[in-house]
């Protein structure tokens, strides 16, 4: 007899079904999610578009941590105890998202052994993305920190598909998440356009030809 095949765990499907805890908005571009030092009380998982992370310092200078898509959750420092928000959070195009109070998301990875999973997965590879980002910052310069951010962006080297276009993300943005200036984004992108690497196009396409940059010794 043929063993039956398991069904995958629908992340997206099993969320929506959850009962009490969660509410669904939908952002606008540059609308805020939530800012540094608000309460931290809540999960949340992207449906639809994509979402910044930035931290202020009290000199007032910005710096982006992290850019989050579709299937990705954010806020999770409120399981750890984390009493206020490290950071703030901006939508970066129109987004459709869920939020879940601390109380239900915990209830869920309790009662729901495949979410639990799944989260976990997810976590595990939030860790790892920073501690790759934290060599790419301090071994590599910063034209290939620019290269390996627009390569992320479009999900190059992940198990989903490559989504070459992807929104445009404005130099000063990019400056931010990699630790350099809006003038040095600048010089790079205009070279990596004329070397055929990325496009402006309504969005930015980025090609895999871009890798070129990251494997350069």
């Amino acid at each position: 007899m043929k063993a039956k095949r398991k069904r995958p765990f629908k992340v997206e499907k099993f969320l929506a079904s959850v009962d009490g805890g969660r509410t669904v908005s939908t952002y606008r571009k540059n609308q805020a999610i939530f800012s540094q030092r608000d309460a931290a009380d809540s999960v949340f998982y992207i449906r639809e578009g994509k979402v910044k992370v930035t931290v202020r310092s009290e000199e007032g200078k910005e710096a982006v941590v992290a850019i989050h898509g579709q299937g990705d959750f954010f806020g999770e420092g409120c399981l750890n105890g984390q009493p206020l928000r490290l950071a703030s959070a901006v939508a970066m195009t129109e987004s459709a998202i869920m939020r879940f109070t601390k109380a239900a998301i915990v209830r869920v990875l309790h009662d729901e052994p495949k979410f639990a999973e799944t989260f976990m997965a997810h976590l595990l590879a939030r860790n790892a993305r920073v501690e790759e980002d934290l060599v790419d910052q301090l071994f590599n310069s910063s034209e290939k920190r620019l290269a390996r951010a627009l390569l992320l962006m479009a999900n190059f080297g992940k198990e989903e598909n490559p989504e070459p276009l992807i929104a445009n993300v404005s130099q000063a943005t990019l400056a931010g998440m990699i630790g350099t200036t809006r003038s040095r984004v600048s010089i790079f992108m205009n070279k990596f356009r004329k070397l055929g690497f990325v496009e402006y196009n309504g969005g930015m396409k980025v090609h895999p030809s871009l890798l070129n940059v990251v494997l350069r010794d």
